[in-house]
């Protein structure tokens, strides 16, 4: 078995969040290939509960899951599903009664990259594993640094790492640190601690001339330098319950935000001389994403409102332009993916779902069922086909 760990991200790789760009885009499927009347089971391994995402490097699929009290983070051959090693440690939570439906965790996805596998769990701790053993190179518990070391209902942004480091916001809710570790040994290069953490995921982008580190908070939307932490601009967005949990979308020096009950907003980040500054350029208050993050493809924005019991959009993303909206009742959330020529659409209902890439009026080509139990994790597309983890358990999906 060859696997090519220490390398860098491969094209065809899953090896974070939303895929090999943190941005739901997706490698091309293999040229000729058709969408069939049913896909192919190659494979279905029980991987423990909770929401986490697979990824995947070279020829092995990561998952991150709970058993009882302890989490676990396993390595699975992608070919055959088998399990290569398995690491885990006796996490035990609490979980806030609001969120009693969604379970003990874990939801942060693992994030591979130069041979090493960094994973959040539940509760806060941040661990550095060796890809290829499972062996624990370093880990952090923030236990007795801040009040929580996790917001109200458990830790769910997934490591970014970017340049030799490894971003996190620690902590909990009004008493935490946006921080940057050292990706080999784990020591802190630089902290914010303008606000506590958010449950979606940071990402990075050049915006200015400046490599920033663009981040929902728990009450703002915020850009730091990706160097030195220092803080260059912020936006207040706060929603109900306290739930920013939708992965900021930056294309140039657009910002694309949105948040529970409060639409879908773009800023534009302009420097003047030292100062920055985030200026309204457009809002649509007609739909607005709550935990399924849009994906952005060309100039069209395709997201999944949690209006009217979840329902799909399209807008235009140069001026927020509603170009469409599907029926309602398509699910409590979604994980979109946009392939060359389709959008991929992974319902909590378990039903993969495609349709063209149309800016005029959603038009599904197949819809397939995956799994026969909720699926909160984010679809992973590999060369092989499609990773779904449902409830309990993981499996490969392929189109013969």
């Amino acid at each position: 078995m060859t696997l090519a760990l220490a390398a860098p991200v491969a094209a065809e790789d899953w090896p974070q969040w939303r895929g090999p760009g943190r941005d739901g885009l997706a490698p091309s499927l293999p040229p000729g290939s058709a969408w069939p009347k049913s896909l192919k089971l190659a494979w279905r391994t029980g991987v423990g509960e909770g929401h986490s995402s697979p990824v995947m490097a070279g020829d092995r699929v990561f998952v991150l899951g709970r058993q009882g009290e302890v989490e676990e983070l396993l390595s699975l051959d992608l070919e055959t599903g088998r399990v290569l090693w398995r690491q885990g440690e006796p996490v035990p939570y609490t979980m806030n009664p609001a969120a009693m439906g969604h379970g003990k965790g874990p939801k942060s996805t693992p994030t591979v990259r130069d041979g090493r596998i960094y994973t959040l769990g539940i509760g806060g701790i941040l661990t550095c594993r060796d890809a290829q053993s499972g062996r624990v190179l370093w880990r952090k518990d923030f236990r007795g640094r801040f009040r929580e070391t996790s917001p109200l209902y458990g830790a769910a942004q997934s490591p970014l790492v970017d340049a030799g480091l490894v971003v996190v916001h620690v902590g909990g809710n009004d008493d935490g640190a946006l921080t940057a570790f050292e990706a080999a040994t784990g020591a802190v290069k630089w902290e914010w601690k303008g606000d506590g953490p958010a449950y979606a995921s940071p990402v990075a982008a050049d915006i200015g001339g400046v490599r920033q580190v663009v981040a929902f908070t728990q009450a703002h939307l915020v850009g730091v330098s990706a160097a030195r932490g220092d803080p260059l601009w912020k936006v207040p967005f706060t929603t109900d319950y306290t739930q920013n949990a939708v992965t900021p979308i930056v294309r140039g020096s657009t910002v694309i935000y949105s948040g529970l009950g409060n639409g879908v907003h773009a800023v534009e980040i302009v420097r003047r001389g030292e100062a920055w500054a985030a200026e309204p350029r457009w809002s649509n208050t007609g739909v607005s994403a709550y935990m399924s993050t849009p994906v952005l493809d060309g100039d069209v924005l395709f997201g999944l409102s949690h209006r009217k019991k979840g329902q799909l959009f399209a807008l235009d993303a140069r001026t927020g332009r509603s170009l469409w909206a599907s029926d309602g009742r398509q699910g409590d959330n979604a994980s979109l993916v946009a392939l060359q020529d389709a959008l991929l659409m992974l319902t909590t209902e378990g039903e993969l779902v495609v349709a063209r890439k149309d800016a005029k009026a959603f038009a599904p080509i197949a819809t397939y069922a995956v799994a026969d139990s909720p699926v909160w994790a984010h679809l992973a597309v590999v060369p092989a086909g499609f990773l779904v983890k449902d409830a309990t358990s993981l499996a490969l999906w392929t189109l013969k």
